[in-house]
């Protein structure tokens, strides 16, 4: 079990990008959540199975079709949340 925190730059907002993490997390069986940030980027915080965090990370750097990803800031955490599925943040 690993923890990530990944920062999506790019246009990511207005494009149903959260709407396809969730559901890419969801059917990884990921559990955390996903939410805009004030300066046009989109966070996550995820933890799950090493190997499904790889797959979540292969999508997030597709995104669904009128998003574009200039980059993704990765940051492994050393502490497990508490999550039990994932969630849309507002």
């Amino acid at each position: 079990m690993k923890r990530l925190q990944i920062l999506v730059k790019g246009r990511v907002q207005g494009v149903g990008y959260r709407a396809f993490v969730q559901d890419k997390a969801t059917s990884l069986k990921l559990y955390g959540y996903v939410k805009n940030m004030p300066d046009g980027s989109v966070f996550i915080d995820v933890q799950g199975d090493e190997e499904k965090l790889n797959l979540l990370i292969d999508y997030l750097k597709k995104g669904p079709p009128m998003s574009r990803v200039d980059s993704l800031d990765i940051k492994p955490m050393d502490i497990l949340a508490d999550y039990t599925r994932f969630s849309i943040s507002y």
